[in-house]
């Protein structure tokens, strides 16, 4: 089955064990649109070629883990999105969910994301004990505090923010879990995986600054000018867009390079490559090297 449609039936499964019975009909149907369209699903798609590149031993446990990891994503989008955050209207080209919901819905569409993030897992878990508690863990690591993805928004709250310690929670924690996952459900060590997902966690930020500089409201699907508006830290307006391109390149290389040596090594190399494409806006010529 193609990566894709195999990503796409695993988030399905998933949303189907909070559909159905008593359930209130709004938070029910919020929850697939929080999630549908997907987007590039980069995240999932790491997961499961680290998991392919490792032997993808146990792939429904794979897929259990690559459909939490997207839930969890799709979580923080929700929540980003919230008056009291971004304040955004729009998100992947149609209205935010507090905006086609309400606030109220939006903020517990998200909570219910991040809980049938962690179900989908503990479900899994009951057949594959030892690797399945190591993803709860390497998920909810990630997730919260003191380094996971509310970390990355609650430094956006202090006067003085450790850019370092902010990048890495806020975006480059889920490409670490990615990595990380991918790793355990093939039953290889987590550990030796950390590099890549940090690393492609800071080339996914760096492109999103040019993307944010460079693209309309209309390409984006979100609004523009979000760090600029809020204060935050952003590699364009500290290199510039000639010396963020350079600096994307040299993040690339770096990650390349720090692919552990496995089975599925030259493919996932090219996998790589082919994400930094797809998350790369085209820079006018006058900015390049």
């Amino acid at each position: 089955m193609p990566m894709t449609a195999r990503i796409e039936r695993a988030i399905a499964r998933a949303l189907a064990l909070s559909q159905g019975g008593s359930a209130p009909a709004k938070l029910a149907s919020a929850l697939p649109y929080a999630t549908q369209p997907g987007g590039a699903r980069i995240r999932p798609t790491i997961l499961l070629s680290v998991a392919a590149s490792c032997g993808d031993d146990r792939p429904a446990l794979a897929d259990a883990a690559a459909a939490a990891l997207e839930l969890i994503h799709c979580a923080s989008l929700v929540h980003d999105d919230l008056p009291c955050f971004d304040d955004a209207d729009l998100r992947r080209g149609k209205p935010s969910v507090h905006r086609a919901y309400s606030e109220p819905l939006a903020v517990l569409t998200g909570d219910s994301l991040i809980i049938l993030a962690f179900d989908v897992l503990a479900r899994a878990t009951v057949d594959h004990p030892d690797r399945g508690a190591q993803l709860l863990l390497a998920l909810s690591r990630r997730t919260g505090m003191p380094g996971g993805i509310c970390a990355g928004q609650g430094w956006e709250s202090e006067a003085e923010i450790d850019l370092g310690a902010y990048h890495r929670s806020k975006t480059a924690a889920l490409f670490i879990a990615a990595t990380e996952m991918g790793a355990i459900a093939a039953g290889h060590a987590p550990e030796d995986w950390l590099d890549l997902g940090a690393l492609i966690g800071e080339a996914f930020q760096v492109a999103d600054d040019l993307r944010d500089a460079l693209l309309d409201e209309e390409s984006l699907g979100k609004p523009v000018g979000q760090d600029d508006l809020h204060g935050r830290p952003n590699a364009v307006c500290e290199m510039g867009i000639g010396g963020a391109v350079d600096h994307l390149s040299k993040i690339l290389a770096a990650a390349i390079a720090s692919i552990p040596s496995c089975p599925g090594e030259a493919m996932l190399a090219q996998m790589v490559s082919h994400q930094a494409d797809k998350i790369m806006p085209a820079v006018p010529a006058r900015y390049r090297a």
